[in-house]
């Protein structure tokens, strides 16, 4: 069978081409295909909430999609489908990119407390019977999960069911669901190395998946006006979006060399607007930033949480962070991400308690008046990208379908 194109890797290694060819191999034995049948590996894609699960689960995905579409008949064909709840997030993005949707109730417990926890609590037994329902229905030869209180109990299912599973860990330091299916799954895909001692032997360092868009953001010259832009995360970050309107009027001064873009969420979005508009800078708001890569393109800096999908999509496309770590993440760690980056020396980080109108003004400014500085800062950033990352997820899923 003839290699297949690998998007950010050229040609495919001898390696990758064993396993899709034990693939093929493995397929035909067990179901008496003859060669001019092409070949299906149903994957369930375990995604939701939030897009730092949502946007990786889709890259991988993708990537599935377009091996099988260009692979040679005869081959592998990934059939795709995701399971989520029916929050908005995912039920708007995962259909949007061409893949069907499968939900059940779900709901977590880390950090809850009193009646929502117990509420909760009692939504475990339905979510177990939609999911293995789920299971069921789809029979996945491989299930992908990326954590959050949807991954537990379908990972748990489909592990009794003898279902092999992959564990997308994104951050630095594992959530508590995802060190619970540690003993569980039968591997993981690590974003960082100091994440893969949690699994052992079980755990790849592959990065984690970023869009193709985002690595071809073409490197920016740094000169007034400068573009500062905020992301609080995919629904935007209170905190972050009200220290970025009180620091406005400490950068009076400099608002003729200043432009915002900024994603504030839904809550926030009106104020946000209003307080642009009273201080007179220039500024692009919107409660949620459809293409940022292309908001990306225009930034000499960016605000930001330190999700794991931030920090990806930041080091793909080679930008100079100022990281505010969320302080309710799971075990800090959002905390644990940004740490990995201000010591590349890739950003500047400001825990939210010290996240005060007048620090915030002085390291916008400091930072842009250092445009060596920030040249500096986005080539760190870009050493820490992981371009294959997709790919080597990709393959790691080929491998499970046959039980290497």
């Amino acid at each position: 069978m003839r290699a297949l194109d690998v998007r950010n890797e050229g040609v495919r290694s001898g390696k990758a081409r064993a396993k899709e060819q034990s693939v093929v191999r493995a397929v035909r034995e067990e179901t008496g295909d003859v060669l001019s049948v092409r070949e299906t590996i149903r994957v369930l894609m375990v995604a939701g909430g939030t897009g730092g699960h949502i946007f990786p689960s889709l890259v991988v995905a993708d990537e599935l999609r377009r091996r099988g579409e260009h692979s040679p008949s005869p081959g592998v064909r990934f059939e795709i489908e995701f399971l989520g709840t029916t929050r908005a997030m995912e039920s708007r993005l995962i259909p949007a990119a061409g893949f069907p949707l499968r939900t059940v109730q779900a709901a977590g417990l880390k950090g809850m407390g009193g009646w929502k926890k117990l509420r909760n609590l009692l939504l475990l037994p339905r979510t177990a019977m939609q999911a293995a329902s789920a299971l069921r229905a789809f029979r996945p030869h491989v299930v992908v999960g990326i954590g959050g209180y949807l991954a537990g109990p379908v990972m748990l299912e489909a592990g009794l069911c003898g279902i092999p599973t992959l564990l997308m860990e994104p951050n630095a330091r594992p959530g508590f669901t995802n060190r619970a299916l540690g003993p569980i799954v039968r591997k993981a895909a690590v974003a960082f190395e100091r994440a893969a001692d949690y699994y052992g032997t079980k755990a790849e360092v592959t990065g984690n998946p970023v869009r193709k868009a985002f690595f071809d953001i073409p490197a920016k010259e740094h000169r007034p006006p400068f573009t500062v832009q905020i992301v609080g995360g995919s629904q935007g970050s209170k905190a972050i979006n009200e220290a970025v309107v009180a620091s406005l009027p400490h950068l009076r001064a400099d608002r003729e060399r200043l432009r915002f873009i900024h994603q504030t969420g839904e809550q926030d979005y009106n104020v946000v607007c209003r307080a642009y508009q009273e201080q007179g800078f220039n500024a692009e708001v919107s409660s949620f930033v459809e293409d940022m890569p292309g908001a990306y393109a225009h930034a000499d800096l960016v605000i930001s949480r330190a999700g794991a999908t931030a920090l990806a999509e930041l080091a793909a496309g080679g930008k100079a962070a100022l990281l505010v770590p969320f302080p309710a993440a799971t075990d800090q760690h959002q905390r644990e991400n940004a740490r990995v980056f201000e010591r590349a020396g890739a950003a500047v980080v400001i825990d939210q308690e010290r996240l005060t109108p007048e620090r915030l003004a002085r390291e916008i400014r400091s930072l842009l008046g250092d445009p060596q500085r920030l040249v500096a800062m986005e080539e760190r950033a870009r050493s820490l990208a992981r371009p294959d990352a997709a790919a080597r997820i990709a393959e790691m899923v080929a491998s499970l379908a046959v039980g290497a």
